[in-house]
């Protein structure tokens, strides 16, 4: 990848930072497709996040940034304005900066999830769908559920307090059915997504029991790493379909580059995202 001073830039923040892969992807495409620019990660402290984006963002070559944990929340207090998903999460992916100056973020969890569900042939228009779940991810996923118009939804947390207080948010949003039920008990669900961190540790407990679900229930673990996770192998076990997260990321690309103005690049990643699904393919 050529460099000049014509490439416009971008930055991935995170604190740590060596885990992400979208500089990989994002990179891959620029490359493939002729664009000149180039996503960089950087390494930025929680402490020192806000002086660091004020100061990135008054450089007129660098065009947005793409955000990774912890500073997907810690953004928003900086934001002009942003879209919905993004208020009611209290998060965002991404923000760039807008011709008037003014910066302005965006959520793509909840999209990309059921942007997901479609390739996987999943219909949710009369689904009741429980998600296990309501931090970041999983308010972005229940966000875009009820936007989409879910048959009815039950948001656990086991977090006290914290699945009602989601379920307030997208009740004054939404016009869906919500329930915040006191377990996480997954039967007669016809969707059950696990937005947990369970599974990510050796040893960790299974997010539900995996024994109460019924042979028509269809499950969506969100987490990337130690692919197949102990809740798809417990699934499979079972015979239940279950499908691994790792495409809600792919399908999240497309709504990227188009926030970020590349409308012609979103289309083509699209219409063919093989090649950004051969990347993303869980390590």
């Amino acid at each position: 990848m050529d460099i000049a001073g014509t490439t416009r830039v971008f930055l991935i923040l995170g604190d740590p930072i060596a885990q992400v892969r979208a500089p990989e992807v994002f990179n891959h495409l620029f490359r493939r497709h002729g664009v000149d620019a180039v996503l960089v990660p950087a390494h930025v402290r929680s402490a020192e996040f806000d002086g660091f984006v004020r100061h990135a963002l008054t450089a007129r070559n660098i065009d947005g940034l793409w955000l990774a944990i912890p500073h997907k929340v810690g953004m928003v207090q900086l934001l002009d304005r942003c879209d919905t998903l993004a208020r009611i999460a209290g998060a965002v992916n991404a923000a760039r900066r807008n011709a008037d100056g003014s910066i302005e973020g965006a959520l793509f969890d909840g999209v990309g999830f059921v942007k997901a569900l479609d390739q996987f042939g999943i219909a949710i228009g009369d689904a009741r769908v429980l998600v296990a779940g309501v931090g970041g991810g999983g308010v972005a996923i229940a966000g875009s559920l009820a936007s989409r118009g879910v048959g009815s939804l039950a948001l656990f947390d086991a977090t006290p307090g914290r699945a009602t207080e989601v379920a307030q948010r997208l009740r004054a949003e939404f016009d869906v059915t919500i329930e915040t039920p006191a377990t996480s008990d997954p039967a007669g669900y016809d969707l059950v997504v696990n937005a947990t961190p369970l599974g990510l540790k050796p040893g960790d407990a299974l997010p539900f029991d995996v024994s109460r679900l019924v042979a028509r229930t269809t499950v969506v673990d969100i987490l990337m790493t130690r692919q197949p996770t102990p809740l798809l192998r417990a699934c499979a076990e079972r015979g239940i379909s279950a499908h691994a997260g790792y495409e809600m990321l792919v399908q999240q690309i497309p709504e990227y580059l188009a926030f970020f103005g590349y409308d012609a690049l979103a289309r083509s990643v699209q219409a063919d995202p093989s090649d950004v699904r051969a990347l993303l393919q869980p390590r």
